[in-house]
C-alpha cells in the first residue's frame, strides 16, 4: 500500500477493477506491485503518480478522498480502460464514509458500526430514539418482531460469498480482484442498511493489504478478528429478528442523551492507533459514582496524530485543556450529551470548564481500585467497559511468542501484562521494558484485559514507580532510567510454576494458518491427529473435532466424470473455519473468567453456524 495515495472509496476500487478485462485482471497485483515504487506529487487535492517518464496518474481527492471513478484519470493510450486507474485505487488506502456523532461531530467512520472491534473511546453498538429501518433500529409491527429486508438478505448472501472467497484464498492468495470483491459487497452492505457487517469487511481488506505489503503494523489477530465478525454477521443476518438483528445490522450514527451536569475527574489517556488508517487520543474520566466517561480526537493519520493528539484542545466548550492536561486534571460540564458507550458529545449547548482533579488515591478516583478484580473482569466479559484498576506488585518478565510480557502479582495471581502498542514511535514497548527493572516496586495501574487462558492485560497507565502520587500514561509518556528506584529491590516473592494450561493453542493456529495462508494449507492432514489425541486428552473433544472437520472441508475436493478436480466448496469451508473460530472465542472468555476468579454465570451462546 502507497503511503502517500489519498484514500478511495470501496465502490470506485470495485467499479474500476470490475471494468477490467480478464486478461488485465490477471496483471492486476503487478500493476499494484509497480505502482507502489513510483514516485507521488500531491499538489493540493490533486495526487499524481508517475507511470513512466511520459505518463502521469491523477487522483482527485476534494475533501481528501476519492468518491468517484472519474477522479482517477491516467494520461495513458489504454485510457480509461488501462490497468493504471484500477491499480493505484487497489493500492490506495480504503475510505470509510464519513460517520457523524452528536450535533455534527465528527466519529470515526466505522466505529459504531464494527464495535467489538473498535479501539478504546469509539463508539460501539447501542439503541437509541427510533429512527428509519435499515440504520440499525428493529421495529415490532403487528406481524411480530422485524426481519431483514430482500435488500439485507441479499447483501448479506454476498458478503458471505465475498469472505469466503478470501478466507480460502488467505491474506498470500487474496490479490487485488478478491479484495475488490469483497469491497464491493462492503459497499452494497452498507447501502442496505448493515454498516457492521460493511465495516468489518473493509478491515479485511485492510488486513489482508497490510500482510502483503509487509507492513509492519499487521497482525494476524486482526485479520483473524475482522474475517470472524464478517462472517458472523452475513450468517447470522438472515436468522436473526427484532434485537436481535438491530445488534447485528449496527449503526452509523452514535446516539446521544441529556445527562445533565457533570462534574468529572481525570483518570488517564492513551494513543489511538488502528489498521484502518485512523489515529489520536481517547481521554478516559470519571464521575463521582466511578461511572467512566471518554473525550476522544481520532481521525485520519498514523503514529505521529497519535502522538500529537494528546497535546490538542479537547473538544467539549470553551475549555483549553488538552488531553494530557486533562487526564490530570477535571471538568465540569453542564448540558451534557454522552453515548451509550460514555462518549462525551460536543454539541453546541454543551459547555464545560476546567476544575481540579483528584489523585488515583484520593476520592472518588479511588474507588475505581476498590472493586474486586473478579467483578471487574466480569464485567469486561459481560459487555461492559473493559479497562481494568489494579494493584500489582512487579516480579519480573516472561518471553511470549511477539515479545517479553511484564510479570506482576495481583491479589494473589500472577498477571502478564504486555505492551498496549508495538508501533516503534509509540513509548509503550520502551516503558514496559524499563518497568521489568523495577522488580519488587509496587504500582497501581489501568489496564485493559485481554482475553487468555492465563490472567493477561494490556498495561495503559501506572503510578509513578517512584512517586506514588504521579501518574504516567504508558501510551504517551516516556519513562527514563531515572525515573527508576536506586538501590537493592524490595524483596518480592518470586511467581510459581505456571500450571498446564489446555492446548487451546493448537485450534488457534488452524483459525490463523487458514487466515493466512487459505484452505491450501490445511488440504493436507499432516500431523494434526496427534494434535487431535492432545486435545481430547485435556477434554477438548469439541475442539478436536472442529480441527478434523475444518481439515476435512479443506480436503474435500470432488471430482467431474472425466476425473477432473471441481472447484472447493468455499461456502462449506467458511462455515467450518467460523464454528472454530466462535468456539475458540467461547473457550478463550471461558479459561479467562477463571483464571481470573471471575465465574461468569451466563457465557454467550455459541453462533449458529450449522
Amino acid at each position: 500500500m502507497s503511503q502517500g495515495l489519498p484514500p478511495v472509496a470501496p465502490s470506485v476500487t470495485a467499479e474500476l477493477v470490475g471494468a477490467l478485462t480478464p486478461r488485465l485482471r490477471k496483471r492486476l497485483d503487478a500493476g499494484v506491485s509497480k505502482l507502489a515504487g513510483r514516485p507521488v506529487v500531491r499538489d493540493g487535492d490533486t495526487v499524481r503518480i508517475a507511470v513512466d517518464d511520459t505518463t502521469d496518474l491523477e487522483l482527485h481527492a476534494p475533501g481528501g478522498t476519492v468518491t468517484s471513478a472519474d477522479a482517477v484519470r491516467c494520461g495513458c493510450l489504454l485510457a480509461p480502460d488501462c490497468l493504471h486507474r484500477a491499480a493505484a485505487a487497489s493500492a490506495a488506502p480504503v475510505a470509510v464514509p464519513e460517520a457523524t456523532g452528536e450535533e455534527g461531530t465528527a466519529e470515526e467512520p466505522g466505529a459504531t458500526a464494527a464495535a467489538e472491534s473498535a479501539p478504546a473511546g469509539d463508539a460501539a453498538v447501542g439503541s437509541g430514539p427510533a429512527r428509519a429501518p435499515g440504520d440499525g433500529t428493529a421495529a415490532v409491527g403487528p406481524a411480530g418482531p422485524e426481519a431483514a429486508t430482500p435488500g439485507q438478505l441479499a447483501a448479506a448472501q454476498d458478503l458471505r460469498h465475498a469472505s469466503a472467497a478470501v478466507l480460502e484464498a488467505g491474506a498470500d492468495g487474496a490479490g487485488a480482484v478478491l479484495q475488490a470483491e469483497l469491497l464491493r459487497a462492503a459497499h452494497t452492505a452498507r447501502l442496505a442498511g448493515l454498516p457492521r457487517a460493511a465495516a468489518a469487511a473493509v478491515s479485511v481488506v485492510t488486513a489482508v493489504r497490510a500482510a502483503r505489503s509487509a507492513d509492519p503494523a499487521y497482525r494476524l489477530a486482526d485479520l483473524v478478528a475482522a474475517l470472524h465478525e464478517v462472517l458472523t454477521v452475513a450468517h447470522l443476518v438472515p436468522h436473526a429478528t427484532g434485537a436481535e438483528l438491530a445488534a447485528l445490522r449496527g449503526t452509523v450514527r452514535q446516539p446521544y442523551t441529556p445527562d445533565g451536569s457533570l462534574r468529572l475527574y481525570g483518570v488517564f489517556s492513551e494513543p489511538v492507533l488502528t489498521a484502518t488508517g485512523y489515529a489520536g487520543a481517547v481521554t478516559w474520566t470519571a464521575d463521582a459514582q466511578g461511572r467512566l466517561y471518554s473525550v476522544s480526537d481520532v481521525a485520519p493519520g498514523g503514529a505521529g496524530r497519535a502522538m500529537g493528539a494528546a497535546d490538542r484542545t479537547v473538544r467539549i466548550g470553551d475549555t483549553a485543556l488538552t488531553h494530557r492536561a486533562l487526564a490530570r486534571a477535571g471538568l465540569a460540564v453542564s448540558g451534557a450529551t454522552v453515548s451509550p458507550t460514555g462518549r462525551l458529545g460536543a454539541g453546541a449547548a454543551v459547555r464545560a470548564v476546567r476544575a481540579s482533579g483528584a489523585a488515583w488515591s484520593e476520592p472518588p478516583l479511588a474507588g475505581l481500585w476498590a472493586v474486586p478484580v473478579a467483578d471487574q473482569v466480569g464485567r469486561a466479559l459481560d459487555g461492559g467497559h473493559d479497562l481494568l484498576f489494579l494493584d500489582v506488585t512487579l516480579v519480573g518478565t516472561v518471553r511470549e511468542a511477539v515479545g517479553e510480557a511484564l510479570l506482576a502479582e495481583c491479589g494473589g495471581l500472577t498477571l502478564r501484562l504486555a505492551a498496549a502498542h508495538d508501533h516503534p514511535a509509540l513509548p509503550d514497548r520502551d516503558n514496559l521494558r524499563l518497568l521489568a527493572a523495577a522488580r519488587g516496586s509496587r504500582l497501581r495501574i489501568v489496564a485493559r484485559l485481554t482475553p487468555a487462558a492465563h490472567p493477561r492485560a494490556l498495561l495503559l497507565a501506572a503510578g509513578h514507580p517512584t512517586d506514588p502520587d504521579t501518574r504516567v500514561d504508558l501510551g504517551l509518556d516516556r519513562l527514563l532510567h531515572a525515573d527508576l528506584p536506586t538501590g537493592p529491590p524490595p524483596a518480592a516473592g518470586a511467581p510459581g510454576p505456571a500450571p498446564e494450561e489446555a492446548p487451546l493453542h493448537l485450534l488457534h493456529r488452524r483459525i490463523q494458518q487458514a487466515a493466512s495462508g487459505g484452505r491450501r494449507v490445511l488440504a493436507f492432514s499432516g500431523g494434526d491427529t496427534a494434535d487431535r489425541r492432545r486435545l481430547r486428552r485435556h477434554g477438548l473433544a469439541t475442539a478436536a473435532d472442529l480441527v478434523d472437520a475444518l481439515h476435512s472441508a479443506a480436503a474435500d475436493r470432488a471430482r467431474d466424470p472425466f476425473g477432473r478436480l471441481l472447484p472447493a466448496d468455499r461456502d462449506r469451508f467458511a462455515r467450518r473455519w467460523l464454528a472454530a473460530a466462535r468456539y475458540a472465542e467461547e473457550v478463550d472468555r471461558a479459561l479467562c473468567a477463571a483464571a481470573w476468579g471471575a465465574g461468569r454465570r451466563s457465557p454467550v451462546s455459541a453462533a449458529r453456524t450449522h
